[in-house]
């Protein structure tokens, strides 16, 4: 029996180089090359799928990458790709509601948690945003500590700052980033 192929293909952002990956025309993947987190959500994403890494190109990683290069040139905002996130429920509750944060805004690890009718559960939030394999996209880099300190980011803290930087001052001419 043939595995189900992920299609993986790599794309050269400001911030760092990106592994992107796609199962089914679907983005399961965009994480940062060579980092321990991109490793260990290739491990997860390889094992949850029982398929085979191929490199070669799908229409939705083309699209994907087209949305990047729009995103950081400040022309897109949001991000409409299907996407194939691979996670634990309650991880899958955290990333849904990260993916409603909106550009130019920021909030922190406790806002999550109380927003999933857990104010203790900060922890178990940062845990289950460090396990988000589709950065950018799923806006994990818009997460800041309680006290509006950068805190960690899979793709290093020089990354995150550049992204939320980006943000910033495209929003600059409409509102200020708001952080709660």
């Amino acid at each position: 029996m043939t595995k189900q192929p992920i299609y993986v293909q790599y794309y050269d952002s400001p911030c760092g180089e990106l592994i992107l990956a796609s199962v089914d025309e679907e983005l399961c993947l965009c994480d940062w090359n060579e980092k321990p987190c991109a490793e260990r959500n290739k491990r997860r994403l390889e094992n949850h799928t029982s398929a085979d890494f191929k490199i070669d190109t799908t229409a939705v990683l083309e699209q994907v990458k087209q949305q990047l290069d729009e995103y950081f040139a400040g022309i897109r905002k949001t991000f409409d790709i299907p996407l194939h996130p691979i996670g634990t429920d309650f991880q899958h509750q955290v990333w849904n509601i990260l993916r409603h944060i909106p550009y130019g805004e920021t909030r922190s690890y406790k806002h999550i948690a109380e927003t999933i009718g857990n104010p203790k559960g900060v922890r178990a939030v940062a845990g289950a945003i460090g396990a988000n394999g589709i950065s950018i996209l799923i806006p994990c880099h818009r997460i800041i500590g309680s006290n509006h300190s950068l805190t960690g980011y899979a793709g290093g803290l020089e990354a995150k700052n550049k992204l939320l930087k980006i943000e910033k001052n495209d929003c600059r001419h409409n509102k200020p980033p708001i952080i709660t």
